[in-house]
């Protein structure tokens, strides 16, 4: 294998390699292995292998392929495994006793790897073999290795599944995995987008990802495609598979490919003039074409992979198409799906068709369906015979898009929208383009110009669009008097129906907050949910009311807002609006303490990221990441949302502000104080501060008055806090009160004024009595119980930590809780000893039994039917919660509060 392309084959394959190092180390210490390398065709199995084989070149390596024509001869697959000589057609018993034989020949004997591939084609009486050698082995360094396909209809594969040792199953590539082999194995530098597709249409199967890279050509890689091909090899063996169903068959198969890879049996029977769908169904399915979609009500069929879908409708002849496009628009029920129809089947321009696009995306803008206003106006300007007439509806194709959060698509449009005479509009649209790619420079410029070739008088609406773009750049700045003064603007020439209006008005909300007049934003809010409609306009709604909730002091509220305008699926809302939604949701889950589920949405958000490349809301996302993982002590996961957390003063605030916090707040979780300066110094640093410094939207004063106290400059802490809690008390802000009266103990204790000390404290936590936000409390119990602790109050310091501990636990804040126990150990005190059990959900004590047994975390997670990443979050909780630091200490501890009187 040349360098480069092992270099391709071993992109993705860390995680396998790290997890055959470790059968491999089992091996060498005496622990014979019988392991299975898994997956489907085209993943990697057997350059897997190779990789590890070349890994360890001091092996001594007896291989063998399996061959499918042998598989009915009786230890076909041994004969040519030991050579000459072998033991020939004879029982299991006796040809394990020669492979025995083979294997522990030498002085002294060597580590030997039995590689069997394409295991899925050996014949059992072979397998049988191997495997009762491997059982008679004792302490010989031996590896059996099975590469085999996943076929689970096979009796090789049952036999495989019954085999004793690991499964090291061969992982689909992710998206940045694509994006890696796309450049080394092509020279493509695919945007992140354009991989998350490539990614999604192969099922991460780099196989077939090598064949589109390779056979289409290498500049639509750079162009949008509204659909990816499958690669010829494929597309040839679904080939095969259809030209074996009957007529009724292919039929059906031939015209669900045509409504789409998940359709109802009904529609598609309908299409292919079927009145009895049942047996054709029956027929590709067992042709492994298509699958039926699990649930009540109608049947609905499934395309078992995009590949699948992408082979058959491409495999159709021109006129074949032609006819089924044809009458499934005749067929539809919606004016939408009819009109995507029948732009399938149009070969030329066609002016009357691009016009009923162009009306159909009015009703739809109408709504603030902006996907469906995209996709129509696209198709409306490839059909415009007039060159005008294409540049214009592109155009607002093109803002639609960007305005449903697709920037893959949008952004593939941008060359050539460049290249158009210059315009309002064109500036407009391009500018709204940088403005969610994270570029404000760019925005500033392109909006600027926009604005100064505009004529309100002459151009309304063009005018209206790009007021509503410079209210979306002032948020992203978070500058609250620029956003209020073009939020007016727009709304006076605005239609106050049109969804942009309303959208204007949302953030106008947030503005007003954001400049000190909550009340005024809230009577905004209230005005625009009482005149909009369900659907995507509400979802903008309740996305800004959401966030406003937040930082109004109301998380439980704004948990219900968020919630409800993530999803897009029903009322066909904005993906760029759900992530916001998906942003805020996480932090307002952190607030209220629900911090798996923060980690969820993070987790869902980040997935959606990838595939819309909307760079703006990308720091926002994995802030609350980065923050719950560095405080539960997993730094490399921190580390992770880090990275792509990170954002500087050349991006946009509502970028660079959870940025730095993020950096900041994960610096913290490690008593590194000096790195939260350094994350926050440039804060400081902002002129822009009115919104920055507004209380409950950005919670980093606190943070940074805290490091200044615990870095012992007390008086640069006692300047800096002034004037916030000055504000604060003029907002009347309860929880940043609270926040800042920790500090503001910490500096009297400091100063060694235990008394003003204990009043700041007592004052933080009273002001925040009320509100649900149990982590803020906790974070102010540590601090005043370390105060008192190093103030020598050592038995008001045990009761304060201790509560603070138990909420750091229920947490799994297992970074804090550490920092309890030695706070507690520090003042003379000990730590929490001992297993209460009630402390434990039913879930963690079923975990803390069995590993008390000295089941290992596999053996737990098949107990348990959970993963093993599972086990290990619940282990953490369960030190933390009871103040156990290994498992033999569990054990112990467990063992006497289970047989205690």
């Amino acid at each position: 294998m040349t360098g480069g392309r092992r270099g391709q084959e071993a992109v993705g394959r860390q995680q396998e390699l790290a997890e055959l190092d470790q059968v491999l180390a089992d091996v060498r210490a005496g622990h014979p292995r019988f392991a299975v390398v898994a997956g489907p065709a085209g993943i990697g199995r057997t350059t897997l292998a190779e990789l590890f084989l070349d890994r360890h070149p001091e092996l001594r390596v007896d291989r063998v392929t399996a061959l499918p024509w042998e598989q009915q001869i009786p230890f076909g697959l041994l004969d040519r495994l030991v050579g000459p000589g072998g033991p020939g057609r004879t029982t299991a018993p006796a040809a394990a006793t020669r492979l025995l034989a083979d294997w522990t020949d030498g002085d002294p004997e060597p580590t030997i790897a039995v590689v069997v591939d394409d295991a899925q084609w050996a014949d059992v009486d072979s397998l049988r073999a191997l495997l009762s050698a491997h059982h008679r082995l004792s302490a010989e360094r031996v590896l059996v290795l099975l590469l085999a396909r996943d076929d689970p209809a096979s009796e090789i594969s049952r036999f495989l599944d019954r085999c004793p040792g690991p499964v090291v199953r061969v992982r689909p590539l992710g998206p940045s995995e694509v994006r890696t082999l796309a450049m080394l194995h092509a020279g493509q530098d695919l945007s992140a987008p354009t991989a998350y597709r490539l990614a999604e249409h192969t099922a991460g199967n780099p196989r077939h990802v090598r064949d589109l890279l390779r056979e289409l050509p290498a500049e639509s890689w750079s162009r949008w495609q509204a659909a990816l091909p499958a690669p010829r090899a494929l597309a040839a063996e679904v080939e095969r598979a259809l030209a074996g169903c009957g007529p009724g068959a292919r039929a059906l198969v031939e015209c669900a490919a045509v409504l789409g890879r998940t359709v109802a049996l009904a529609d598609a029977a309908e299409l292919a003039g079927l009145d009895d769908p049942v047996s054709a169904l029956d027929e590709a399915g067992r042709a492994g074409l298509i699958d039926t979609v699990p649930g009540r009500g109608p049947v609905t069929l499934t395309f078992r992979d995009p590949l699948a879908h992408a082979a058959v409708y491409h495999g159709l002849s021109p006129l074949h198409r032609y006819e089924r496009h044809r009458e499934a628009a005749r067929l539809a029920q919606d004016t939408g799906t009819a009109l995507l129809h029948r732009v399938a089947v149009t070969p030329f321009h066609d002016a009357a068709l691009a016009a009923e696009l162009e009306e159909y995306a009015g009703v739809q803008a109408a709504l603030g369906v902006w996907s469906a206003v995209g996709a129509a106006l696209v198709s409306a300007g490839r059909l415009s015979p007039d060159r005008g007439e294409r540049q214009r509806r592109l155009l607002r194709a093109v803002d639609a898009l960007v305005g449903t959060g697709d920037l893959a698509q949008a952004g593939s449009f941008a060359a050539e929208i460049e290249s158009f005479p210059p315009s309002p509009l064109r500036d407009e649209v391009l500018g709204y383009l940088a403005i969610l790619r994270g570029r404000p420079a760019e925005a500033e410029l392109l909006l600027s110009q926009a604005w100064e070739r505009c004529h309100p008088e002459r151009e309304p609406e063009t005018a209206a669009l790009i007021c509503q773009r410079r209210v979306l750049h002032s948020l992203s700045r978070w500058h609250g008097p620029d956003l209020v003064a073009w939020g007016r603007r727009a709304v006076e020439l605005a239609d106050p129906h049109d969804p942009s209006a309303v959208e204007t008005q949302v953030i106008m909300g947030l503005g007003l907050a954001a400049t000190g007049q909550s009340e005024r934003a809230r009577r905004t809010y209230d005005e625009v949910v009482s005149r909009i409609s369900l659907g995507a306009q509400s979802q903008r709604a309740q996305m800004g009311k959401g966030w406003l909730d937040l930082a109004m002091d109301d998380p439980q509220a704004a948990r219900r807002e968020l919630a409800t305008a993530v999803p897009t699926e029903y009322r066909r809302g904005s993906v760029r609006i759900s992530l916001w939604a998906q942003a805020w949701l996480a932090r307002t889950e952190f607030a209220l303490g629900s911090w798996d589920e923060a980690v969820q949405t993070v987790n869902r958000a980040a997935v959606q990221l990838d595939n819309t490349g909307l760079e703006l809301v990308r720091p926002l996302v994995h802030w609350t990441g980065a923050q719950v993982h560095a405080l539960r002590g997993d730094l490399p996961r921190a580390e992770e949302h880090l990275k792509h957390a990170s954002a500087s003063a050349h991006n946009y605030e509502v970028m660079f502000l959870p940025s730095c916090l993020a950096a900041a707040q994960c610096a913290e979780a490690q008593s590194d104080y000096d790195g939260v300066l350094r994350a926050l110094e440039p804060l400081v640093q902002l002129r822009s501060r009115e919104g920055i410094d507004e209380p409950g939207f950005w919670p980093w004063h606190d943070v940074y008055g805290n490091a200044l106290v615990m870095t012992n400059r007390v008086e640069e802490a006692d300047a800096f806090l002034t004037p916030h809690e000055r504000l604060a008390a003029e907002r009347g802000h309860r929880s940043t009160l609270a926040r800042l009266g920790y500090v503001r103990g910490r500096i009297h204790g400091a100063l060694g004024d235990v008394d003003a000390a204990r009043e700041s404290f007592e004052g933080a936590l009273e002001r925040i009595k009320s509100l649900p936000l149990p982590y803020e409390r906790t974070r102010i119990r540590f601090a005043y119980g370390q105060t008192l602790r190093r103030a020598g109050k050592r038995k008001e310091a045990e009761v304060v930590l201790r509560r603070a501990r138990d909420g750091y636990a229920a947490f799994g804040a297992t970074t804090y809780v550490e920092r309890c126990d030695r706070e507690l150990k520090a003042g003379g005190l000990h730590p929490k000893r001992g297993v209460d059990l009630a402390e434990l959900t039913p879930q963690e004590q079923a975990v803390a039994g069995l590993v008390a047994e000295g089941r290992s975390n596999k053996q737990v997670a098949v107990e348990l039917f959970v993963s093993v990443k599972t086990v290990q979050f619940h282990l953490t909780r369960i030190y933390a919660k009871l103040g156990v630091r290994s498992r033999s200490e569990l054990a112990a501890q467990f063992r006497a509060a289970t047989t205690a009187p």
